[in-house]
């Protein structure tokens, strides 16, 4: 289960990468709404999440929404 301020966090790091992204804002909110919304269903049963599951959660999701952002969560941490 993940806590609200980890949500929170998560929901405006979302936010900060698809501004960069140039998604609109109106359109961010509910990416990261939904986005966020099925993190918290793939991990209800998980007693133990790290970051990367987290970014492989977030990436898998955001695919449906937009493959750029789904790029960005799948290759963050492999980058110099």
């Amino acid at each position: 289960m993940i806590d609200e301020t980890v949500l929170k966090e998560l929901s405006k790091d979302l936010k900060i990468n698809m501004k960069g992204l140039g998604i609109p804002v109106g359109a961010a909110e509910a990416f990261a709404d939904k986005i966020l919304s099925d993190v918290k269903k793939s991990t209800k049963n998980k007693k133990i999440i790290t970051e990367a599951d987290l970014n492989r959660f977030i990436s898998v999701s955001a695919k449906k929404y937009n493959k750029d952002l789904a790029y960005v969560y799948k290759i963050r941490g492999k980058i110099i």
